[in-house]
């Protein structure tokens, strides 16, 4: 488990089990969010479609309570040009419930923190442009722009890792 202390308390990211799964899929963004993230139960859903994107995901809690999921392509080595990589965030969602308290913030930290820990260079995301977009989110925590779109039109941005 990663964990890291935010002002609002303890953040981590758990595995998702039998004892959680519904609490964690029961998590929702916004109505107007929804139409840029996928949720909880369609991404495990998406994760187990595609095993070579290497899949990792997480329930993120603060204290003991979930406030959201992340999921993570985590080393890829195929040669697939649908995948960014080979570490890519492909999922954050906070509870609708739960935003503003930066729980995405530290979620993300700790998955860089993760990657940087596996000898990574860079975590990349991508997000749909549009009125709410997640763009000054990514820019707050250091992501900028590579100047590349995904195969889907996505804005392609990149966090530089420093050496561990």
């Amino acid at each position: 488990m990663w964990a890291v202390d935010e002002p609002a308390g303890a953040v981590s990211l758990r595995e998702i089990t039998a004892a959680n799964q519904d609490a964690v899929t029961a998590l929702a963004v916004t109505p107007t969010q929804s139409e840029y993230v996928a949720g909880v139960a369609d991404s495990l859903v998406e994760a187990a479609e595609t095993p070579d994107a290497k899949p990792w995901y997480r329930a993120v809690y603060a204290g003991d309570e979930p406030v959201g999921f992340v999921m993570l392509s985590d080393g890829i080595t195929v040669d697939n040009p649908a995948y960014l990589g080979p570490y890519f965030l492909w999922r954050l969602l906070v509870d609708a419930r739960q935003q503003g308290h930066g729980y995405g913030a530290a979620a993300v930290r700790l998955l860089a923190d993760q990657v940087r820990a596996e000898g990574a260079a860079e975590l990349l995301v991508s997000y749909v442009p549009g009125e709410g977009d997640p763009e000054g989110f990514y820019r707050r925590l250091g992501f900028e722009p590579t100047g590349d779109l995904d195969p889907s039109g996505e804005v392609i941005m990149r966090l530089t890792l420093p050496p561990a």
